[in-house]
């Protein structure tokens, strides 16, 4: 893995960082985790959507506008009403970042394992001399 600068960490590197860093900061909210649960089984309007909460319209649009602007819905207009539905797809770069992070936490977990065991055996053989 390339080493980048502690000063390039603070900065995407490539629009994917881009794109995942909008998602993250969408999903931080948990009202905006709860829209995106509702609109990922069916499209809803956007008054629908509002029903499920105690938070005034503007409120709800203002949620439904992050989570549009980080890729993470879809808006369709029919005739008056705004219908908005989950992109499952928009969430592949992030899904793929942690599965990377899962991967390598386990990588790590098995070196150390490994590195412990031979520790153990190494003990013993100096025990036994």
């Amino acid at each position: 893995m390339a080493h980048r600068p502690a000063a390039a960490l603070t900065e995407p590197a490539d629009s994917r960082d881009v794109e995942m860093d909008e998602a993250l900061h969408a999903l931080a909210e948990p009202r905006r985790r709860a829209i995106l649960r509702l609109v990922a089984r069916s499209e809803l309007a956007a008054g629908e959507i509002a029903g499920h909460f105690e938070v005034t319209r503007t409120a709800v649009s203002q949620h439904l506008t992050v989570l549009k602007n980080a890729g993470l819905l879809t808006e369709r207009k029919v005739a008056t009403r705004r219908l908005y539905r989950a992109r499952p797809e928009a969430l592949a770069g992030l899904r793929q970042f942690l599965d990377q992070m899962w991967a390598s936490s386990l990588e790590v977990a098995r070196d150390l394992v490994e590195a412990d065991r031979s520790a153990g055996t190494d003990d013993r053989t100096s025990a036994a001399g």
